[in-house]
């Protein structure tokens, strides 16, 4: 394990959420967030409403630019999510989760809930200097890829996007045979 349960879980959503804007966009409707949220094991408030979708969809390009920066900018971004929510971390146990930090509270708007979590489990890639573990996509796309394989050797953001490659590959080689 690189980090512990919670931030790899939080990590996982983030990653997510920032590659729901890959095309086909998957997160459209307020019952993709719905899946979302069911998905990702968020507690607290959920509206489940248009506005709520809007403002959880915005805050993929913050997540996106969170995700891909250096170290330096990473620490700036981070610190700007935590001073605007005005977040005070706590211990907090719920459901069959063990202690773990929140730093808003439940009944916050989920995009701000969203943005503080992410920000909270970034503080843990910055701290050990594990920036490594977030790339690009190897393949023709933008998506981000969470590589916690002890090895490094995850390339691909989506198991499609791993397959289309491979296809493509296997078609080029097949080319140059004949």
């Amino acid at each position: 394990m690189v980090f512990t349960d919670d931030t790899e879980e939080v990590l996982f959503a983030a990653v997510a959420l920032v590659n729901s804007a890959e095309e086909p966009d998957s997160l459209t409707t307020p019952e993709d967030l719905a899946a979302f949220f069911d998905e990702h094991r968020y507690t607290g408030r959920f509206d489940g409403d248009r506005t709520e979708l809007e403002a959880v969809r915005g805050l993929r390009p913050l997540l996106r630019r969170l995700l891909t920066s250096d170290r330096d900018s990473a620490v700036q971004i981070v610190n700007t999510i935590l001073a605007d929510a005005h977040a005070l971390p706590r211990l907090v146990r719920h459901g069959d989760t063990d202690w773990h930090l929140h730093a808003v509270e439940d009944d916050r708007p989920l995009a701000d809930r969203i943005a503080v979590e992410t920000a909270m489990a970034m503080i843990d890639v910055i701290r050990t200097d594990e920036f490594s573990r977030l790339n690009i996509c190897a393949a023709d796309c933008s998506g981000i890829v969470l590589d916690l394989s002890r090895n490094r050797s995850r390339r691909f953001c989506s198991t499609a996007c791993g397959n289309r490659t491979a296809v493509a590959a296997y078609r080029a080689r097949k080319v140059e045979r004949r």
